[in-house]
């Protein structure tokens, strides 16, 4: 197994940690509990999910129009389906 990485498998945007990013790196158990809720994305008490999740199979070409639109295509998608239904229900 070669040593070397492999050029494509490098990530600009998320680049290998160095020694001094672990030194300097904060444990989450160290942070405030108000900032690890957030982190966890914890629902507040008698909260309930709005949405169900599911999984739907698109054409890569749609899938990556609806991405390029930017953040919220999920919802973007969700609201033009509600149109549809809406349209044809019977």
């Amino acid at each position: 197994m070669s040593k070397k990485p492999n050029p494509e498998l490098i990530d600009d945007d998320n680049p290998e940690w160095t020694e001094e990013m672990f030194r300097e790196s904060i444990r989450f158990s160290d942070l405030s509990e108000g900032l690890q809720a957030k982190l966890r994305r914890i629902r507040g008490p008698g909260k309930k999910p709005s949405k169900v999740q599911t999984a739907i199979r698109f054409d890569p070409d749609v899938l990556a129009a609806l991405k390029a639109t930017g953040r919220g295509w999920q919802t973007r998608v969700n609201d033009v389906m509600r149109e549809w239904v809406t349209r044809h229900a019977r």
